[in-house]
């Protein structure tokens, strides 16, 4: 589960010019801006996540003017996004241990305080962008889609030394899953599953494309069990339609035969038996860390544009050939979001 909010060490500190109160303090591959002389380096801190979620109590009230937000499915509290003060990116928010103390008791450098400080991660409401009736939680074949950050795990860079990778484009919609099992047929949202009752334009798509009953022939054909294809749905009326479609589609990332994931090259050809299309592959290359050895490095990497114009999302980087990594206990994969996407769309 991702650390929304976790116990981390301050590794450097530096100035930002023509700044008087605030100075810019780094923890893992993220930077914050912060008040100047609120940490020294090698501080331990509260540090909170982009997307985090925070409850309404006090410690957090100063956020009210800029962070405040109620939804029906996310109640009220204080949302946590990339922001910019004098030029300078500031991702999450660092507080000092000591404002949370007794209820933190004993801490050390990595400790996980989602819980204990009830930060929840902010969602789009999803029914509310895609439609459809909800009729339980995500099958157990089809996995929640979040990638790891690079910034919140660095470590990922070096993960890839010597190997085969490939760079795909990070679509701009809702991320959207189908999957066959012992008992059924499936069709989720990045939450739910949803029923087929006309209300979810996906699960239109599916239909429309005859996806399940392509998916059934290549079972049989290939001696699967389970099966489970899982891709961005962008569409006009989703994410603000940043990729400028004229009618919806469907972009594949992830293909799992028999509960495991699939090379590229795999993936590729499934999609081009089943007649959808995969995320763009940009670059193929080895050795990730030789090429784009920083965190920075792969942030300039991210930047871009979609082919039909709007700012590209990011990249996501994974093995050509699928390799476990103890450090996330998954899948080696990871995602470099662009800061000029998020300063610009939030």
């Amino acid at each position: 589960m991702r650390k929304l909010a976790s116990i981390q060490r301050i590794t450097h500190i530096e100035p930002i010019e023509g700044a008087d109160k605030i100075e810019l303090a780094h923890v893992l591959g993220w930077q914050c801006v912060v008040n100047k002389g609120q940490f020294k380096e090698n501080d331990l801190a509260v540090y909170f996540e982009v997307d985090s979620f925070l409850p309404i109590k006090p410690e957090f009230e100063f956020l009210r003017s800029s962070s405040y937000k109620k939804t029906d499915l996310m109640g009220e509290g204080f949302r946590l996004r990339t922001m910019k003060f004098r030029g300078q990116i500031s991702q999450g928010l660092l507080l000092p241990v000591s404002q949370f103390q007794p209820l933190l008791g004993d801490t050390e450098e990595g400790m996980d305080v989602t819980d204990k400080l009830e930060v929840k991660l902010w969602e789009i409401e999803e029914r509310a962008t895609t439609g459809g009736t909800v009729i339980g939680n995500l099958p157990m074949d089809i996995p929640h889609t979040d990638e790891t950050r690079v910034q919140a795990e660095p470590a990922l860079i070096q993960a890839f030394a010597n190997m085969e990778y490939y760079i795909s484009t990070k679509m701009d919609g809702s991320s959207h899953s189908i999957g066959i099992d012992e008992n059924g047929f499936h069709v989720t949202g990045h939450n739910y599953e949803y029923k087929d009752d006309g209300t979810s334009a996906f699960y239109e798509f599916v239909k429309n494309r005859g996806l399940k009953e392509k998916m059934e022939q290549f079972m049989k054909d290939n001696n699967l069990s389970l099966f489970t294809i899982q891709g961005e749905f962008c569409a006009p009326g989703i994410q603000n339609n940043r990729l400028r479609l004229k009618k919806p589609a469907w972009y594949v990332f992830t293909v799992r035969e028999d509960g495991k994931r699939v090379s590229m090259q795999r993936m590729m050809d499934v999609c081009q038996s089943l007649c959808v299309e995969h995320v763009p592959i940009e670059e193929i290359g080895f050795d990730l860390p030789a090429k784009y050895p920083t965190v920075d490095a792969l942030l300039a990497r991210a930047d871009g544009e979609y082919p039909n114009g709007g700012r590209k999302e990011g990249i996501v980087i994974r093995p050509t050939e699928p390799v476990f990594c103890p450090l996330i206990s998954a899948s080696l994969s990871m995602k470099v979001v662009s800061n000029k996407y998020l300063l610009k769309n939030g």
